[in-house]
């Protein structure tokens, strides 16, 4: 397969996969393997996910890992502002394809409350995402043909706060131009203090996407960028 030159950052890691299945199963032994080393280090490790189509392959993949998941917590990067039942659910997601089998001995922390408003939504989430283990110990990104990332998207009420690398907040209101538009996000805080930080994505269109999001460095326009550096590891596959 040709090499892909994309000017990376220093010490921000590249492997291309050959296809979305090599790319699933590389994915999740690399994971597992930051689990175990989290779990021995530490005693627990927590782990958070990003949401979408794009992840089944992987979560179904970890969930057959062999690991202690007992000791470890499970959290949303993002999630879409609906109950677990419904289709576009996150936590939904991650319950069907992830914490299954040995996985569902993982404790869960979704961000999803019922609750009036989104901003209270928000600040629910704010209150359980306060009682994780923190620092993140493993973080699965995605990335979004428009340059997003978790639900931090391009010209989203309240992305300045969001981007702050020094924001206070761990869980914000986000709006997505896409259906359903409310969603919880974790702040850039919270999501770059992970220890080990990977960004899968999938197709040429997000490849020309993350060459764009290294050219311009733009945060706010395509947020990716604020993530791509150090200690990240990028996984592509065709």
């Amino acid at each position: 397969m040709a090499t892909i030159d994309l000017n990376l950052p220093a010490n921000v890691g590249w492997t291309t996969w050959e296809n979305a299945a090599a790319q699933a199963s590389g994915l999740a032994a690399k994971v597992a393997e930051a689990l175990r080393g989290a779990i021995a280090a530490r005693g627990r490790a927590v782990l958070a996910v990003s949401g979408g189509r794009s992840p089944v392959a992987f979560l179904e993949a970890l969930s057959a890992e062999q690991l202690d998941w007992s000791k470890v917590t499970v959290t949303l990067a993002d999630e879409r502002w609906v109950p677990e039942s419904h289709p576009d659910s996150n936590a939904g997601l991650v319950r069907r394809h992830l914490l299954k089998g040995a996985a569902a001995k993982a404790l869960f922390c979704g961000l999803y409350q019922a609750a009036a408003s989104l901003e209270e939504a928000a600040q629910n989430a704010e209150r359980q995402v306060a009682e994780l283990a923190l620092p993140i110990d493993v973080l699965v990104l995605g990335m979004g043909d428009d340059g997003h990332t978790a639900s931090l998207f391009p010209g989203s009420p309240g992305l300045v706060e969001a981007l702050d690398p020094a924001g206070v907040r761990r869980c914000l209101p986000a709006w997505a131009p896409s259906v359903p538009h409310q969603r919880l996000t974790l702040s850039r805080a919270v999501l770059a203090g992970a220890r080990v930080q990977l960004l899968a994505i999938q197709g040429q269109a997000k490849l020309a996407t993350l060459r764009a999001a290294l050219a311009e460095n733009d945060e706010q326009r395509m947020p990716v960028s604020a993530f791509l550096r150090a200690p990240l590891s990028i996984h592509w596959c065709p």
